[in-house]
């Protein structure tokens, strides 16, 4: 059975979604300002032997697997991957992971990722207009 929902709409959930996932990506990668260095719960967090590393990937895993399911084209999915597993694996060193994690971001990298993507099928242009109609 044909979808009902309208591409405007399915255009709407998209930058719903994209909303939502960078509110996730600043909570974990540049929620906390100290001297002027920003950092979030996957710096803190990771500062915990062994698990808090693991348990930081699971962010950047939701944000891959909302981006696939948002349609992400596999190569941009792949470099995400790339982005969380480098986090993960050199934030898992002690002291020099947990400076790594602090400049690193491999959340708001994603979502960087994610928005060229959308910006590039013209997701972001269409909600700015819907908008813009709206408030006339």
């Amino acid at each position: 059975m044909p979808s009902t929902s309208s591409p405007v709409a399915n255009r709407r959930d998209r930058a719903a979604q994209f909303a939502r996932l960078d509110r996730i990506a600043n909570i974990f990668d540049s929620r906390f300002r100290i001297a002027g260095i920003r950092f979030g719960w996957d710096s803190i967090l990771g500062l915990v032997p062994g698990i808090g590393d693991l348990v930081t990937a699971a962010p950047g895993v939701y944000i891959i697997g909302q981006s696939a399911r948002m349609g992400v084209r596999r190569r941009v999915l792949a470099r995400m991957a790339v982005n969380t597993g480098t986090d993960m694996i050199i934030g898992g060193i002690p002291l020099v992971g947990d400076i790594f994690d602090v400049g690193f971001k491999a959340n708001q990298r994603n979502v960087r990722l994610l928005k060229k993507e959308l910006d590039r099928d013209g997701t972001f242009d269409t909600c700015a207009t819907m908008t813009q109609a709206q408030s006339s």
